[in-house]
């Protein structure tokens, strides 16, 4: 892996406060959007009875069938944001929107991937739906096929690489027709071959559906290489978005602001 291409939290986190012009909500029809909140927010309370803010009137929108990513300083709230949108959380106040089916894809694969065999697991989640078995079969082969694991239909989920297990959960969420993936950080644990296979993996899957979207949590700069559209996240909200290349640019520029700052 190459660390020199990460963005690290530590760095993130003593980036200085932005103060973008840009809005902080996408403007898109409703019947673009898969993914939409307005002015979310969200507290905690501690054991001192004290209510600690996560997010501060949070607003954000994906339009469908693309592959959007999240970045920003070690908690700044998009983990947290990503839960509320797959349902995990409840938030304080504020509205969203997520088309359905979606499915929200764990950082740790062993957390998700649960059957024996890539096959089994696969087809888990489509016993709630009482298909047919060769529909069961259809489903499940077009699904390890859009995220190149066809070939390990039979194989133990033991024997599988991290980058390999990420995939199989992935295919999962394909195989039950879900419109929207929540993908928090899915390269952290993985070595640099299986990251690679991993974000290629969530591309083809969009692109062979075109009706599939996809907003994916990252530190990793280089992964906005892949990404339709990215935003950045601060203290609690967006503060922009745009292309890839341009928010690679702009938190570039932030850091080099910073160190020139620290070294003068």
């Amino acid at each position: 892996m190459n660390l020199s291409s990460l963005v690290r939290p530590s760095t993130l986190a003593l980036l200085p406060p932005l103060h973008s012009t840009l809005p902080s909500r996408i403007d898109v029809t409703e019947n673009a959007a898969a993914i939409e909140c307005s002015n979310l927010n969200y507290s905690i309370t501690t054991r001192l009875h004290r209510s600690v803010p996560i997010l501060k009137e949070c607003s954000l929108s994906v339009p469908s069938g693309q592959l959007w990513m999240l970045l920003g300083p070690n908690g700044c709230g998009k983990s947290t944001l990503l839960k509320i949108l797959a349902g995990l959380l409840k938030p304080t106040n504020g509205t969203v929107f997520v088309k359905r089916p979606k499915s929200y894809v764990f950082q740790n694969p062993d957390h998700q991937v649960v059957m024996p065999t890539v096959e089994a697991d696969v087809a888990f989640g489509l016993g709630k739906l009482n298909l047919p078995r060769d529909e069961v079969k259809t489903r499940v082969s077009k699904a390890l096929d859009a995220v190149g694991m066809s070939k390990y239909l039979q194989r133990p989920v033991q024997t599988l690489s991290g980058g390999q297990k990420q995939r199989v959960a992935i295919a999962g969420a394909l195989a039950e027709a879900c419109k929207v993936l929540l993908l928090d950080e899915l390269t952290t644990f993985l070595d640099e071959s299986d990251q690679l296979g991993v974000i290629k993996a969530v591309k083809s899957s969009l692109g062979n559906s075109g009706e599939v979207t996809a907003l994916w949590v990252t530190h990793r700069l280089e992964e906005l290489e892949y990404a339709d559209g990215a935003c950045y996240m601060e203290n609690g909200k967006i503060v922009m978005h745009g292309d890839g290349a341009s928010i690679m640019d702009f938190i570039k520029t932030q850091q080099s602001s910073y160190t020139n700052q620290i070294n003068s």
